[in-house]
């Protein structure tokens, strides 16, 4: 957790921004990005140049020369704004230094490309650079802690349906899924890497000694993580999430997920953690054929079922968010992935959300779908969880509240066994496969709960209509007395008036 002095030193500065024409929070927080990895550069030189003074050996691959030395965050932080500020903006400067490590392949360099400096001037450059000065960047709670309260502050929905998944939402989806070092873990529409950084987190948390051992550190830091996002910005913006918490070199690569251009994505997960964008319909002929011959649709909900499906490892887990029309649609293409998840694979999992869960970025209806990829069918008994309550408000505030089912719905699910027993009246139940085939394989909660109406007793209408003539006359009897008691004052007024007499 960051303190309140940080959180207002955050929001002075984004209010700075504001005031300096950078309204957009995602160019807020991009212009910041920038600074963070210029700030994480040098710290990493000077990683390197404390190596070399042990080891009494060269500094081994530097990241500035002595020419460059100037550019160097511990350099310039606390130079005059404008001098820091021509620096910056210059030819040759910080910024161009930092866009030309493009040439090399460095985790920082291939996220670069089409980057453009928009701080408009000293003063506020000079403001956001004291801001992160003051940040503990060796402490990775500390600076992941930080960005995430900076994510945050996105509080409009993105373009093409998207928007930044509640984080909570996240984690449950996380501890529900119990990801391990062995997993390859990818998100096909990254965003912020929200999904990819909690699945982090909890292997720091559940893995801690077994990530020490070299080999199972070097899978976790290059070859666990995988990414895919269009949207150069939000590249830059999950690179630098995932590095301020703690993940150095993440594999994302900039791609049209449902393009042809994706055509490697094949049996590459074992685990994928995802919340596609609702976008609506696409151009038929921009996406990869593969996918239309898993799913004909120009719908982006259904096609990313398919390239999970597609992208899967035989075996490999999924937990994807997606619309309620999803579960029950009735079109060609809605059942046929309904069909395709239920009668090829194993699905384990239907988890109905409230509409509130992503307000104020959007008020749809939602739901968790949980699969596994089979190739050879596999579902049984699907279980289903009405989540009522998420720990917030269902209202645009989102305040906390006490009723929460999140912690309920991740115990229950590593407990399914326990399920059997459950009445179709209670929150979660079980309800075998055939029923569902029978019900044209729609997934709606509604189809197969059981809802139980209370009887309640009304007084005959006669009764009802005695009671209401005698609020009536009780209305009127303490209108007269309200009117008697006006009057006796006017009249009490007017003897107490004294004579006038007029010359």
């Amino acid at each position: 957790m960051i303190t309140g002095d940080l959180k207002n030193k955050i929001d002075k500065v984004w209010d700075a921004f504001w005031t300096g024409g950078l309204s957009n929070p995602i160019t807020v927080i991009e212009q910041m990005t920038y600074l963070l990895f210029i700030k994480r550069l040098d710290e990493l030189q000077l990683q390197k140049e404390q190596k070399a003074s042990f080891t009494k050996k060269p500094v081994e691959d530097p990241i500035f020369t002595d020419k460059e030395a100037k550019l160097r965050w511990s350099q310039f932080r606390n130079a005059d704004p404008d001098v820091m500020f021509k620096l910056f903006t210059r030819d040759n400067g910080v910024f161009d230094f930092l866009k030309n490590l493009g040439a090399s392949d460095s985790s920082f360099s291939r996220y670069m490309k089409g980057a453009t400096f928009m701080i408009p001037t000293p003063r506020l450059l000079a403001q956001v650079v004291d801001m992160l000065s003051d940040i503990n960047m060796e402490d990775r709670d500390t600076k992941g802690d930080v960005y995430e309260y900076l994510l945050s502050k996105i509080a409009t929905a993105g373009q093409n349906g998207q928007f930044r998944t509640p984080r909570h939402i996240i984690k449950m989806m996380v501890e529900m899924m119990q990801p391990t070092p062995e997993d390859i873990i990818c998100d096909p529409s990254a965003g912020s890497c929200g999904y990819l950084v909690a699945a982090g987190e909890y292997l720091r948390e559940h893995y801690a000694t077994e990530l020490l051992k070299p080999a199972a550190a070097k899978k976790f830091q290059e070859n666990t993580f995988m990414g895919m996002e269009f949207d150069p910005t939000m590249i830059r913006i999950g690179a630098m999430n995932m590095m301020l918490h703690g993940i150095e070199n993440p594999k994302l690569i900039a791609v049209d997920a449902l393009s042809e251009a994706n055509q490697s994505f094949t049996n590459k997960a074992t685990l994928i953690l995802a919340n596609p964008p609702f976008k609506g319909s696409l151009d038929r002929e921009a996406v990869d054929p593969k996918l239309l011959n898993i799913v004909d649709s120009k719908k982006t909900e259904l096609l990313f079922l398919g390239l999970i499906l597609k992208g899967l490892q035989p075996g490999g887990r999924a937990a994807v968010i997606i619309p309620d029309g999803v579960l029950f649609g009735n079109s060609n293409a809605h059942k046929t992935i309904r069909k395709t998840i239920i009668d090829g694979h194993k699905l384990e999992a239907v988890i109905s959300m409230p509409s509130g869960v992503f307000k104020p970025y959007a008020g749809v209806s939602t739901g968790v779908l949980i699969f596994t990829k089979t190739d050879s069918g596999g579902t049984d008994k699907v279980w289903f969880y009405d989540m009522q309550a998420d720990g917030l408000s269902l209202d645009d505030k989102r305040t906390e509240i006490k009723d929460n089912d999140i912690a309920d719905i991740v115990e229950r699910f590593k407990n399914l066994g326990k399920e059997a027993k459950r009445k179709r009246t209670d929150k979660s139940f079980l309800v075998p496969v055939k029923e569902i085939k029978d019900n044209n394989y729609d997934l709606s909660i509604n189809r197969y709960k059981e809802v139980v109406y209370e009887q309640k007793q009304y007084e005959k209408p006669e009764t009802i209509i005695a009671q209401i003539e005698q609020l009536d006359e009780e209305r009127r009897q303490l209108l007269g007395e309200l009117k008697n008691l006006l009057q006796e004052d006017t009249t009490l007024s007017m003897a107490a008036e004294p004579d006038v007499i007029y010359n």
